[in-house]
This record gives C-alpha cells, structure tokens and sequence, in this order.
C-alpha cells in the first residue's frame, strides 16, 4: 500500500506499507487460487501465527521505518468453514488468505496480541504515533 499527501509546507509525505504472515518460520503470502487459500488456512487452523507489517514514512529530506508485530491465535476449522470463507469472501488479495474484519476472523480469533488494525494491514496507532515523531 502506497500513501501520497502534501503537506502544509508544500513538501510530499509518502507512507508505505505491506503485510506478510508467518507460522513455522515460514512466510504465507497472499493465495494465487481457491487450492493455495485452502492450503494456507489449513496451515493457521488451530494455530497461533504473527502477522507483520513494515511501514516506511519518506519525505525529499527525510525517511523513518518501523515494523507491527501481533499475535494471532485461529480455533480448529472445518474444511466446510474454510471452503465457505473461500467462496464467500474471494481472499486472494490478503496475506495469509484471510482478513480478520471478514467472517473467519470474527468466528475463528480465539486471542489476538498487539494490534488489531496491523492485522488488516496498517497499524493504525502505531503509524500516528510514528508520524508524531517524524
């Protein structure tokens, strides 16, 4: 995700930022097709994985970067559940094959640590708290 703005003094703020899951030490990307979304949410099922988001802030004179860890924790699903996600909700845009606003993160979070707003793919607070610095 990419973030353009002038500010008041004339000067253009870029804010970048992308996500990536994680379980095993393995990185899951975004899904391809249905079979590779169905392959890396059976990977999460009734597992804890981190999500992690790196956000660069960049000016003409400047740049400042930081990174979001959370902590996901998913319940066991059934192939059903997950078929129904898939077809319903289309995740192939989403690391991970998911995204927590949607139906499985709503019936699937047993606990979340850190930022929720990092998990759709922008740490929110911690972006404002970044920007206060820079």
């Amino acid at each position: 995700m990419t973030f353009m703005k002038e500010t008041s003094d004339g000067k253009t703020l870029v804010i970048t930022a992308d996500t990536i899951v994680c379980v095993d030490d393995l990185i899951l990307g975004k899904p391809a097709d249905a079979a590779e979304a169905m392959r890396i949410l059976k990977q999460l099922s009734g597992r804890k994985h981190m999500v992690l988001t790196g956000v660069c802030l960049m000016t003409n004179k400047k740049s400042a970067s930081f990174f979001c860890k959370t902590d996901v924790s998913f319940k066991p699903f059934t192939d059903e559940e997950l078929q129904f996600y898939i077809d319903t909700y289309k995740p192939y845009d989403k690391a991970g094959a998911y995204g927590i606003q949607e139906w499985l993160g709503l019936i699937g979070v047993e606990y979340i640590f850190g930022s929720y707003t990092n998990v759709m793919g922008l740490p929110v607070k911690e972006l404002y708290d970044n920007l206060i610095r820079f």
